[in-house]
């Protein structure tokens, strides 16, 4: 069961989506501040933290820095709405996404699962063809000798892992993968990043078989 940290001192809140995020199959652990958040990290793993940048004892960006050294755990960020020089500080600090206060709990749930897509945190150990991944330890390994990807490939890599069967448009891919990398990623890019993952993790690439090119559509990896 995937374990989420919830750091929010609005009782309310708490309560309510607790309650929530354990319907839909979350199993939600809730402190109220900075100091109690960096006490549990350092005690308990995690796969995704969920975090309000307003504490009462501090803020959130102590709390961000503190999962991403620990076990560079996924951070979705709470944040006042509007508040925009909270959300380019987050992502400077390395979290993963943010909502705006009030949010609708389904669409956290949304966010909550495509964040987890994203680092691979919804398995600890994805297969295709002759390439193995390790999102534990963010290995990947083809006939099992290491390769190594720059963490826009990796997090390309997880996106097409993860939804097998499925045919991903380019618009989907650069919406998965645009607030995932210090870098710029358009339409031209994305093309020149997936030409350098195919290079990486295919026998060969000029005539590719794990990532499926869908004339008119976009792209799709397995059955």
């Amino acid at each position: 069961m995937t374990r989420i940290l919830l750091v929010e001192d609005d009782d309310s809140i708490v309560a309510n989506l607790s309650a929530f995020l354990q319907t839909e199959g979350f199993a939600v652990t809730a402190v109220d501040g900075q100091q109690a958040a960096i006490s549990v990290l350092s005690k308990e793993k995690f796969d995704l933290l969920l975090l309000d940048i307003s504490l009462p004892d501090g803020n959130g960006f102590a709390v961000c820095a503190a999962a991403k050294v620990k076990a560079d755990l996924p951070v979705i960020f709470l944040t006042a709405s509007g508040d925009e020089y909270s959300v380019v500080a987050g992502f400077e600090m390395g979290a993963d996404d943010y909502v705006s206060k009030p949010f609708r709990p389904r669409e956290l749930v949304s966010r909550i699962k495509s964040v987890l897509r994203r680092s691979g945190a919804s398995q600890p150990l994805l297969e295709l063809g002759n390439l193995r991944v390790d999102t534990v330890r963010g290995a990947v390994f083809k006939q099992g000798e290491q390769i190594f990807l720059s963490a826009l490939e990796y997090r390309l890599l997880l996106v097409f892992l993860n939804n097998k069967g499925v045919v991903l448009s380019r618009t989907a891919l650069l919406e998965e993968i645009w607030d995932s990398s210090g870098e710029f990623v358009n339409d031209n890019t994305l093309t020149v990043y997936i030409k350098r993952l195919r290079e990486k993790i295919e026998d060969d690439p000029q005539n590719p078989t794990l990532i499926q090119t869908v004339r008119g559509i976009g792209y799709k990896v397995g059955n």
